[in-house]
């Protein structure tokens, strides 16, 4: 074999290899690339008014704080209590911080009870301020299983506006089975414990706020 030769297969080896490598980066962006199903939460209906009428309040439902892990639209699954897994292929509408947000406010406003619900004030301020931390939403695998259980706690306080007073303050939280990790099993088990979780914090919040 000439040095020619040589020189010719080595440089066409060098050429295949760039070749690979370069679909394997295109198969990576296109996988990156894939949208993600989109799943998301409906609120509770057909909650009970307790009071005769809306009472005159304004009340906000501020953002509601969570940890790293929880602060993202991915969908989580915990191996274990200290571990953080997302499913694959999937993901919720919105943030899930803001997610618990509209579930709150839409709760509240099917109530009907109070005169105005919403993210931000009417005026300068509301009269209430309902502050919020998203302590679980997730799903949880049992151990030697391939169900799981999901898994949502909210800690929220009632604030008056005027004085920046914390008057109230309640703790929700709900489990609900799934019988698989199955994407549409584990949402259809986080909507069912969100449905008791936000149907109470509705019941609270007006039955706090109009007795005032």
């Amino acid at each position: 074999m000439t040095i020619f030769q040589a020189l010719s297969r080595l440089l066409g080896a060098i050429a295949a290899l760039a070749l690979l490598s370069g679909c394997a980066a295109i198969t990576a962006v296109s996988d990156a690339a894939t949208p993600l199903e989109v799943y998301e939460l409906r609120a509770p209906v057909g909650i009970s008014r307790t009071t005769r009428r809306a009472a005159p309040r304004d009340v906000i439902i501020e953002l509601p704080t969570t940890g790293g892990a929880l602060a993202t639209d991915r969908i989580m699954i915990r191996p274990n209590r200290l571990q953080a897994q997302y499913l694959p292929d999937s993901r919720w509408s919105e943030p899930a911080p803001v997610m618990v947000q509209t579930l709150m406010l839409r709760a509240v406003e099917a109530t009907g009870a109070l005169r105005y619900v919403g993210r931000e004030p009417l005026g300068v301020s509301g009269d209430y301020a309902v502050v919020t931390e998203v302590v679980d939403f997730q799903a949880e695998l049992i151990e030697g299983s391939d169900a799981a259980t999901v898994r949502i706690q909210i800690i929220t306080r009632l604030v008056r506006e005027q004085d920046a007073r914390i008057v109230a303050s309640q703790t929700f939280s709900a489990e609900a089975p799934a019988a698989s990790t199955d994407t549409q099993t584990v949402v259809a088990a986080f909507n069912v414990a969100s449905d008791q979780v936000f149907a109470d914090f509705a019941s609270w919040v007006q039955r706090v706020v109009a007795g005032r």
